[in-house]
């Protein structure tokens, strides 16, 4: 299963003004994931696709097919 990992602009430009809000988000097929902290147990490719981005509108993430452990939440996907 593909996780693509990417940042949250639009919660960090919050967080500079006072909000507390989680900047990374984890896709999976079947869910998505906002968290502060990602660790990864594999590898992964780090993406840069200005042409294609995700349907988000994110034109770089990080992209893995092993699991990854979300601390805050307490899971691995």
């Amino acid at each position: 299963m593909i996780k693509r990992i990417h940042v949250n602009q639009h919660n960090i430009r919050a967080n500079t003004k006072g909000a507390d809000l989680p900047v990374l988000t984890v896709k999976c097929y079947n869910a998505n994931h906002k968290v502060n902290e990602v660790v990864f147990t594999g590898g992964g490719v780090l993406k840069y696709s200005p042409d294609k981005p995700l349907s988000c509108g994110a034109k770089v993430w990080l992209e893995t097919t092993e699991p990854v452990h979300l601390p805050e939440l307490g899971i691995t996907v």
